[in-house]
């Protein structure tokens, strides 16, 4: 910790009174269940929220007034013939419950103004929508497609590499002549249109992943849709509005290509696991409202037809093969002629409830050129897109009709310049069949990976040029992850910490998919432990209102009925041992909810899976020996000189135990927010005593260390507050050594990461945390950096790691934000009603620049050092408070705003100020 003896001089100069008269408050983004203008909402009391937005200080809201209508038009004349609330004395401006009766399958506008402190009433703010969601009846899901499950013989299980057939061996379900069990297909479905539209609206769901268009165009701008869900227990479907310009007066035709997905995996090439749900399915409505109140409904039925479509080959895990000579053009617009199409049949309806999707669609969000390209050999060329990535590449090619061009794609290069896929699963590649005609623009529909390098053989490019080859005319590659959008932004003096930063979010985006993914290649799976270990860098870098509901749906839909929650979800692969119950991966399903309140207020999580919190700390309970439970995983890849997998630094018992008891304690913690007393004193005792139970069995009162006196086995302890207070100086004091010791490198693993950097930053040892990470030497950051990577790597040092592309070591992003920065959440008025802003000056850093889109609106945190000062700026967002404790010594005269500011309090022997909304710039001078 570092104390600035310096007079404290503002140099922002304004008139406190002049500025709050002058200055006007307005209302602004508008959400409705943490989502703008969201098309699915739930009809039972929906929430909806609101910013204020103003350049005066001390803003607060005292009272709101909320106006629905079924119409813009009775909106833009204040008619709320839905709901008027009238006005509600209240500064709450986050989740507002509607309160009065919806109907499903409706659309509803609405707008809110309010007051502030000095009883000044806002303008009203722009109008915003929301829709209900329809009821399961109204649904009434049809599923189509080319063949029934029954007929298509296809396997069932969820085993590791195997899986157990009805009627073939794997082998004869790969190599059958029925292509229809997993071949992509087109669907279409010819309708009239002949009245004026009011509205038209879709509600559809292909799996596994499906392209919608409506007269040759494209609906939305989804890539793998919908996103993926254990199918036996719940099926996503998506919902759009049509706009009326879409629709022709007369023919209109709706076209949809379907792919195999996460639904249905047993092609060749590579795969991960052989599962499948069911051959390519579809389910579809589309609700038109007419001007003169009539409605009509284009269901999914035996009426659509399907023909196979040009992509001749689709696998999640082995690439994609398309023939452009198997192409209908116009085949999803009027006048094509589809008489020789097959009609549909009808299949039988996937296990799992159809629910709409609440988390934001997977998009194409980056584009990269080639940066450089190397002929490796005759007309073969490796191509160097500057970026490792999850995506696909998009070709534009010339040459003879049958002619083929293969893609290969990795994240790294062989000895001799190649394309190198050992780590990563192989074979993987697209295979392009030319038509022949002019320049051929094509891109995968149903198939990503991970990778940097592109490798294309047999072709011509630049200067080369043979006749008997196709010509490569450009190429380019597709960054694809969730749309959720980013938030947070991080910059520092510090070059290692910067790059990290990239390295790390880069990594995040390529595994932010429709689960947060381990890598985009070799696995595409949905391991859990990275949720909440990098939790609060995820919230601060992105919004995941809407994306952390469906992690805890999948983990609902994964948990068994003992109350094991499984390492993976969806678990479509059963690994069994400790890679299926591992209690650091388990304990996801008891941690986010309560991230997920601290950081967005929101305790929608802790009510509704409540039931499954308490069933996965009576499964642990069910394990344990006497309050130890002794299975799992433990730190996983653990740094040191052993081969990198199970924990060998530290006890895996400690581990397990540990995660058992942070469990325990948070689930008695919601007993007591929901209050549930038939359950507080039960799991407040049971926390208790796995606490004994764990000091008794991993302390060692005599050294003052637990299990090996690793720097996991102390740092969790201190973490989870597990230590008794008479001793946790002194294990910290051993933890320190330890560092210090290793020449302040650390130990620990994917587990260990977070409670060994949190145990360092929250008890005042920032200096040691500086050290052990501002380096270019392995295990660190810095290494990775000089190793000229642009993701973050599964092992320290990538050279012995597969995968160059996982983020589960990322876990410094929360101390770039709540500790460099110093923005910290508030436990006692959570989602940032009330926050911290407690920055920390290190080693020889002379600034740090942070910004987080709040519920409530922008927060910064900035400083910067020179010779002659040390500079603070502050962001307080409107209708909240912030506590500013600043890393500077008490003896300092302060002046904020260019007036004096007295010490309203005291912290850790720094100078604290709570403060309301505005811009606070303090400037310190010697």
């Amino acid at each position: 910790m570092k104390f600035f003896k310096y007079i404290v001089l503002l140099t922002f100069v304004f008139s406190a009174c002049s500025t709050a008269e002058k200055a006007e408050t307005t209302v602004e983004q508008l959400t409705c269940e943490q989502v703008e203008n969201p098309l699915a909402v739930p009809v039972s009391h929906p929430r909806i929220s609101w910013q204020l937005k103003s350049d005066a200080f001390n803003v607060t809201q005292t009272a709101y007034h909320v106006l629905i209508s079924s119409s813009k038009e009775h909106l833009e004349k204040n008619n709320a013939d839905v709901w008027d609330s009238g006005k509600i004395i209240s500064d709450q401006s986050q989740l507002v419950q509607v309160k009065t009766s919806l109907q499903p399958e409706t659309k509803y506008y609405w707008k809110v103004k309010v007051w502030t402190a000095d009883d000044k009433e806002t303008p009203w703010s722009a109008i915003a929508f929301f829709r209900t969601e329809p009821t399961n009846e109204a649904l009434q899901p049809t599923w189509i497609g080319a063949i029934t499950k029954a007929d298509s013989h296809l396997p069932e299980g969820r085993h590791h590499h195997t899986a157990t057939y009805k009627k073939s061996k794997r082998n004869d379900i790969i190599n059958t002549s029925d292509a229809l069990a997993r071949q992509s297909i087109l669907l279409r479905k010819d309708f009239s249109v002949e009245k004026n539209i009011k509205e038209a609206v879709v509600y559809v769901s292909g799996l596994g992943h499906y392209e919608l268009s409506l007269n040759g165009k494209k609906v939305g701008n989804s890539e793998f849709a919908p996103l993926w869900t254990d199918y036996d227990k719940t099926v996503n479907y998506n919902t759009y509005e049509i706009p009326s310009e879409s629709l022709n007066k007369g023919y209109n035709v709706v076209g949809v290509l379907l792919g195999n997905g996460m639904y249905n995996t047993v092609q060749g090439r590579y795969t991960k696991f052989f599962v499948s749900f069911g051959p390519p399915t579809l389910f579809f409505k589309m609700k038109l409202t007419f001007e003169d109140g009539s409605e009509t409904v284009i269901n999914s039925d035996e009426s659509w037809t399907y023909s196979l479509s040009p992509i001749t080959y689709n696998g999640m895990f082995g690439g994609e093969d398309y023939d452009a000579n198997l192409e209908q053009n116009g085949w999803n617009t009027p006048n094509f002629d589809a008489s020789n199409w097959k009609s549909v049949v009808i299949q039988e309806a996937p296990k799992g409830e159809l629910k709409a999707q609440i988390a934001p669609p997977v998009t194409i969000q980056k584009q990269y050129d080639v940066k450089e390209f190397n002929e490796v050999a005759q007309n073969t060329y490796v191509f160097n897109m500057g970026q490792n990535l999850s995506g696909f590449p998009t070709i534009s090619v010339q040459g003879k009709q049958g002619q083929t061009v293969r893609v290969w794609v990795g994240e790294g290069l062989k000895e001799d310049g190649t394309i190198s896929q050992g780590r990563s699963g192989k074979p993987y590649y697209y295979d392009y069949t030319l038509k022949g005609e002019g320049t051929e623009t094509w891109q995968p529909k149903f198939s990503y990976y991970g990778y940097q390098y592109i490798q294309i053989e047999n072709i011509n490019y630049k200067s080369t040029k043979v006749d008997s080859l196709p010509t490569l005319v450009d190429l380019k590659s597709n960054f694809i992850y969730n749309s959720a959008g980013e938030i947070g932004s991080f910059e520092s003096s510090n070059e290692i910490f910067n790059k990290a930063h990239e390295l790390i979010n880069n990594a995040i985006k390529s595994n932010f998919q429709a689960v947060l993914t381990d890598c985009p290649h070799r696995e595409k799976l949905g391991w859990l432990e990275e949720a909440h270990l990098n939790g609060p860098g995820l919230m601060f870098n992105y919004n995941m209102k809407a994306y952390f509901p469906t992690i805890m749906r999948n983990i609902e839909d994964a948990q068994r009925e003992n109350g094991l929650i499984p390492t993976i979800a969806p678990e479509y692969v059963v690994f069994g041992g400790d890679f299926t119950d591992s209690p650091e991966w388990g304990a996801s399903g008891v941690i986010l909810p309560w991230m997920y309140y601290e950081y967005y207020g929101d305790d929608s999580l802790i009510r509704e899976y409540y039931d499954v919190m308490k069933k996965y700390v009576d499964y642990l309970t069910s394990t344990s020996d006497n309050y130890i439970v002794s299975h799992g995983l433990g730190d996983w890849y653990d740094y040191g000189e052993h081969a990198a997998g199970y924990s060998k630094n530290s006890p895996i018992a400690l581990s397990a135990t540990s995660h058992y008891y942070y469990s325990a304690y948070l689930f008695a913690k919601a007993a007591k927010h929901l209050n549930k007393t038939e359950d507080i004193a039960t799991y407040e005792a049971l926390t208790q005593n796995i606490k004994t139970a764990y000091n008794n069995e991993f302390f060692n009162a005599e050294t003052k260390q637990y299990g090996t006196g690793s720097q996991f086995s102390n740092a969790v302890s201190v973490f989870m507050d597990i230590v008794e207070p008479q001793y946790k100086q002194a294990v910290m004091d051993n933890l320190l050594a330890d560092i210090k010791d290793r020449g302040y490198r650390l130990t620990t693993g994917d587990v260990g990461n977070r409670y060994l950097f949190e145990a360092l930053a929250r008890n005042g040892e920032n200096e040691a945390m500086y050290k052990m990470n501002n380096h270019y030497d392995t295990p660190g950051y810095g290494f990775q950096i000089k190793f000229g990577l642009t993701t973050l790597t599964e092992q320290w040092d990538p050279r012995k790691g597969n995968s160059w592309n996982h983020f589960m070591m990322g876990q410094i992003e929360e101390w770039f934000y709540t500790s460099l920065a110093g923005i910290t959440p508030d436990m006692e008025h959570p989602g940032f009603k009330h926050f911290f802003i407690e920055p920390e000056i290190v080693g020889d850093m002379t600034f740090v620049k942070a910004s987080y889109e709040s519920l409530y609106g922008t927060i910064i945190s900035e400083w910067n050092v020179s010779d002659e000062a040390i500079n603070f700026k502050v962001e307080v967002p409107a209708n909240t408070t912030a506590t500013i404790i600043l890393p500077v010594d008490l003896s300092m005269h302060i002046e904020v705003n260019g007036k004096d500011f007295e010490k309203s309090n005291v912290e850790h022997n720094r100078p604290t100020y709570l403060v309301g909304s505005g811009v606070y710039n303090i400037v310190c001078k010697k």
